[in-house]
């Protein structure tokens, strides 16, 4: 084992982070609307995250961490979306980006990753996922330097883009060995060859402040790149990626979808409702066990820690299901409501936008048939994407 990968028995405290959650909401829940509305980020509620240890949650415990395992952090992002949205889901990126590199020392002793959670823990680091922008094919170039990489890309969908601290993303190598490489490596956003550009004016999930990412001739040195793949082909991290990161994403949405629910019942039950309101409550309460039950069936796969193709179909396939689910729920909650639903003041109308936003992160479901019915069918999925 490495010096970098010492492991030291540090005195961290077992949080517990759905009830940290379930105490900060209400004053998340208290700022949502002016999120929305002032297109702003979700700054105060950050502050408050950073302040109360979430943070650092996923960090092993002999970290500095919190020790939280996925079935407490993806509660914990459920529970935060009961009361903002776009806090739960931008934070749901952080934290995915810091339970992966957890998962990989507690199941796989990946010594290089330890640094990185050491200083989430000790820094309260904010990281940040070019996911949205990257996925299998990579996006960006990176070209050769004396000692490094000089990397010109633009990354969208980058959550919490005002408060990162590591943008963790990859660029693409076109001479690699072997043809087109992605390289993928953690950038800081203080550098002055990065800046944001505020591109983040949407239909919902606006308090995420999910913008552009450019990043203009940073050049990354060769020591600090931790993977090369080849472009456009499944790696196997990027089954870890499915099993860990698409609960946690998911699991804002559900969050998004009960909240929906909750407040379509109080507005349902202050009417007499008649047999049609009735039934449509009744649909809404079946669609919504359903994305229940698809984050369930995420969780049972993620349990298994077996990183495959078989865990990513599975993860796949629930993640088509429980956005299908989540949005049908919602849908219908609008409906149930009644005129009420198309007042802002109400808070469903924001909830029917900020669901919206489950239509677009991997695997969407056109990817999703292709990969599951290739592997039904003995097909090679490891370019579908």
């Amino acid at each position: 084992m490495s010096a970098t990968a010492q492991v030291t028995t540090l005195d961290s405290p077992t949080i517990d982070p759905v009830a940290i959650a379930e105490r900060l909401g209400p004053g998340f829940a208290s700022r949502a609307a002016s999120y929305d509305d002032g297109d702003a980020f979700a700054a105060e509620n950050f502050a408050e995250l950073k302040a109360s240890g979430l943070v650092e949650a996923a960090v092993p415990r002999e970290f500095g961490g919190g020790g939280a395992e996925l079935p407490e952090l993806c509660g914990m992002i459920r529970e935060m979306a009961h009361h903002c949205s776009a806090t739960a889901l931008a934070f749901a990126m952080h934290t995915h980006q810091v339970a992966i590199p957890a998962w990989r020392w507690e199941h796989q002793k990946a010594a290089p990753v330890v640094p990185l959670l050491k200083r989430v823990a000790a820094e309260r680091l904010i990281l940040l996922s070019s996911g949205g922008s990257d996925w299998i094919a990579g996006s960006g170039r990176a070209e050769r330097v004396e000692g490094g990489f000089k990397v010109t890309a633009r990354k969208v969908f980058t959550s919490a883009s005002p408060v990162g601290d590591l943008l963790m993303t990859s660029a693409v190598l076109e001479d690699g060995e072997g043809g087109p490489q992605v390289l993928h490596f953690g950038l800081p956003m203080s550098s002055p060859a990065v800046r944001i550009v505020p591109t983040w004016k949407t239909m919902g999930m606006r308090g995420t402040a999910s913008n552009d990412v450019a990043i203009e001739g940073h050049v990354v040195p060769e020591a600090a790149v931790a993977l090369r793949r080849p472009q456009g082909e499944w790696h196997p991290l990027f089954h870890i990626i499915m099993m860990v990161a698409i609960p946690l994403i998911y699991s804002a949405y559900l969050g998004v979808a009960e909240s929906a629910r909750d407040i379509t019942v109080a507005m349902a039950a202050k009417r007499r409702p008649g047999a049609h309101v009735i039934d449509l409550v009744g649909r809404m309460e079946t669609d919504l066990a359903g994305a229940r039950f698809a984050l369930d069936a995420m969780l049972a796969a993620a349990a298994r820690g077996k990183p495959s193709v078989e865990t990513t179909n599975a993860v796949a396939v629930a993640r088509t299901l429980l956005a299908r689910h989540a949005l049908a729920a919602v849908d219908l909650a609008m409906e149930a409501a009644g005129g009420g639903a198309f007042y802002r003041d109400n808070g469903l109308e924001r909830r029917f936008r900020d669901i919206q936003g489950a239509r677009y992160h991997p695997m969407q479901p056109g990817q999703q048939y292709a990969y599951s019915g290739g592997l039904a069918l003995g097909q090679d999925v490891s370019k579908v994407f």
